[in-house]
């Protein structure tokens, strides 16, 4: 009865809030608002996949189609490259993806499939076909390098009281004083030369609007017209209905959009769920197209704990950032943020020189030389060992082009390389605050171990390399190791290995001996004496003594989690020689990981004090 009486007077002040028909115009998303597409752009259409769809392209100011004579895998992969996908699966003739509007622009399509944009590839002319829309073509692109991206639904559920009821009174229309027209540009121009505009319009209700100040709906105001970019319209009304029952089903292709949105409208609770939201998704897009556009976004909304997530994701994945199609659209300014951090993980420094040298010539003269300097100038090369340094003058791709840069930070880095640490100390021109003498997170031999622990005797083959790393040439140093053990059904979590003290060439004949631990409960703990607060957890505890080096050297060691050993999904440090694992149910985890399944990469981080 009490929530009958409530719903009642809701009702009764809706119907009270009647005003003039005012009107406010929110220029929502401006700037994408404002991109418009160029003349031979294309785009994907009539699919709910980011990845599938209807070829269309721009041109004269309109979007048209493609015909299907000549359409094959050639023509589908440039279309999946322009459209910075990693390749195509299949070319899909026949309108398949539905029929669509406007001119039919292009028709008996011939190319090689090494072009880069599909205007690049011979046809008869713009506009010149014998084609129907119904031989309309489509294109089915590879999202990943090894699988789809899942539009999995997440649901958020901030509900009390009334909002079942709010959610009908919403869905129904009924009552309500205060209209949305959402309006999207098409990118097509009309005859008088405007911008083509789709919209809907949304019925809502002042009282449940009020709430929010950018609506304006306590003012007089009953109307406001909202422009948006298309891709977010269809999202606009469950934006609308979360703020009547605060609940909502997200997907991937409806995060940004509504992270936008409450951006925009001040609905601060739904930013910070899009903001954990967006922590789900990253691990999903192995192209890194999403990392990137996000961080950029991220930095265009001033959004810093977005700019944080995306940035520290993928610095610890950083090898897997190079080998992706996003590799190559990285800006000047995003690599100079992830060469600045302490936490990227590399095999070694010079690895770190390579993929840079590799990213600058590959841009060419479209980065400048200064540019190119100051990037070079964020290699910490006292932190490259001492024999690949002698090498970089006779194979860095860039030695000639800046050879001061080069010259300079080398010689600084003999210096480390063969001083006692006591000698740098007394030197006015060491300084040991500097990053150029921070180690960052170095996983080359022989500074680490792995311990796979799901996996059982019967899957172990000695030295087998099983994981998506292989494909770049700089991951050697990823290994799985499997071990013998006595029974065919225990599983072995541990390993013994040897480091030097240091990573400077004065220390490399002296060794330390780590061993490494992964424990699944208390009795493991037990055997090793070790009290373990939760599980699974992980012990990395040096065997020789570190007593002669403490005055001069710290360990500060880190453990990596690969997930599937596909990507780091948690960096830990250890105290007192132990981490503690947190797990997707812990809501703890940086990056979700499915069924917690890692694979625990142990790192020796050596460090001056």
């Amino acid at each position: 009865m009490l929530i009958h009486g409530v719903t009642h007077t809701l009702w009764l002040l809706l119907l009270l809030h009647v005003s003039g028909m005012d009107s406010l115009k929110l220029n929502l998303f401006r700037k994408q608002a404002e991109v418009l597409p160029q003349d031979g752009d294309v785009r994907l259409a009539g699919s709910q996949t980011v990845s599938e769809g209807r070829v269309e392209i721009y041109h004269d100011g309109k979007w048209g189609t493609v015909c299907d004579d000549g359409w094959d895998l050639a023509e589908a992969q440039v279309v999946c490259r322009q459209l910075n996908f990693p390749g195509a699966k299949s070319a899909v003739s026949g309108g398949t993806y539905g029929e669509g509007s406007g001119p039919i622009w292009l028709d008996d399509m011939d190319c090689k499939g090494t072009e880069n944009v599909l205007t690049s590839c011979f046809f008869r002319g713009w506009a010149v076909t014998d084609c129907s829309h119904k031989e309309d073509v489509g294109v089915i692109c590879e999202a990943d390098m090894n699988e789809t991206i899942s539009d999995t639904k997440h649901s958020l559920d901030h509900s009390v009281g009334l909002s079942a009821e709010l959610g009908q009174l919403f869905d129904s229309g009924d009552g309500c004083d205060f209209q949305i027209l959402v309006q999207s540009p098409t990118g097509n121009k009309q005859e008088d030369g405007t911008l083509e505009m789709v919209g809907t319009t949304i019925c809502a209700h002042k009282m449940v609007l009020s709430r929010f100040p950018c609506f304006n709906a306590s003012q007089g105001i009953s109307s406001i017209s909202v422009l948006v970019s298309q891709s977010c319209q269809p999202h606009f009304t469950s934006f609308i209905r979360y703020l009547y029952t605060r609940k909502m089903d997200v997907t991937f292709s409806s995060a940004q959009c509504l992270h936008q949105t409450a951006s925009k409208f001040g609905v601060k609770q739904l930013m910070k769920d899009m903001g954990r939201l967006f922590t789900k998704i990253l691990p999903e897009d192995v192209t890194f197209h999403t990392q990137v556009s996000l961080y950029e976004y991220a930095v265009e909304t001033g959004d810093i704990l977005l700019q944080e997530n995306c940035v520290k994701y993928m610095a610890w994945n950083y090898q897997n950032l190079t080998q992706s199609p996003a590799w190559s659209r990285l800006s000047v300014g995003l690599l100079g943020v992830l060469l600045y951090r302490s936490d990227l993980v590399v095999p070694d420094e010079s690895f770190l020189l390579r993929s840079l040298e590799s990213w600058i010539s590959e841009k060419g003269n479209s980065t400048s030389l200064e540019s190119q300097a100051d990037l070079l100038s964020r290699i910490r090369f006292p932190m490259i060992p001492a024999e690949k340094l002698y090498e970089l003058q006779f194979s860095s791709t860039l030695y000639n082009a800046h050879q001061n840069v080069y010259r300079n930070n080398m010689l600084k880095a003999y210096q480390f390389n063969v001083l006692l640490f006591s000698t740098l100390r007394n030197s006015s021109t060491f300084k040991r605050e500097e990053d150029d003498y921070q180690p960052r997170i170095y996983t080359a031999e022989p500074w680490d171990a792995l311990i796979d622990s799901n996996v059982r005797e019967s899957d172990r083959k000695v030295g087998n390399r099983r994981d998506s790393y292989n494909r770049n040439p700089y991951r050697q140093d990823y290994r799985y190791y499997y071990y013998t053990t006595a029974s065919p059904y225990r599983q072995r979590r541990s390993k013994s290995f040897s480091t030097p003290v240091h990573n400077s060439m004065i220390f490399k004949d002296n060794m330390i001996r780590w061993e490494a631990n992964v424990f699944q409960s208390q009795s493991e703990c037990s055997n090793k004496g070790v009290k373990c607060e939760s599980f699974p957890a992980a012990r990395l505890t040096a065997q020789s003594s570190l007593s002669k080096y403490q005055s001069s050297v710290r360990f500060s060691n880190r453990l990596l989690l690969m997930c599937q050993g596909k990507y780091i999904c948690q960096v830990q440090d250890f105290k007192n020689g132990l981490a503690h694992i947190s797990s997707n149910s812990s809501q703890a985890l940086p990056y979700p990981c499915p069924n917690d399944q890692y694979i625990y990469h142990f790192v020796v981080r050596p460090d001056y004090i």
